[in-house]
């Protein structure tokens, strides 16, 4: 399934797949919205971010069985996970930085 459909649903990774890659930087300057906004169809989305780094974190290849999660606050990524994610945390916030509109990822273990 992969993260993006194990965070926010088939409905939201068939969007992706439909979408294709989005412009962040062009759908925010054309529709006036923050690039952490910017949904994978390039509209307005509240966890725009997050769902554009979980959609990343599949294409990397990380494995969406170990317990990570993606969250936002604002343009700050949130990685919060379980210690069996330790393995590829380091890989998983360099993903997440190079997603456009992060402009900083924290990682948080579940307690």
């Amino acid at each position: 399934m992969g993260f993006l459909g194990k965070l926010f649903g088939k409905k939201e990774e068939d969007k992706a797949k439909s979408a294709g890659k989005v412009a962040v930087a062009a759908s925010s300057k054309n529709n006036s919205i923050a690039p952490e906004k910017v949904g994978l169809d390039g509209q307005f989305d509240e966890s725009g971010l997050a769902k554009r780094v979980a959609q990343a974190l599949d294409e990397a290849g990380i494995d969406d069985t170990v317990g990570l999660w993606v969250a936002q606050t604002g343009s700050t990524v949130v990685l919060k996970y379980n210690p069996d994610a330790e393995g590829v945390l380091a890989q998983a916030e360099k993903v997440a930085k190079g997603v456009e509109g992060a402009t900083a990822v924290n990682t948080v273990p579940n307690s």
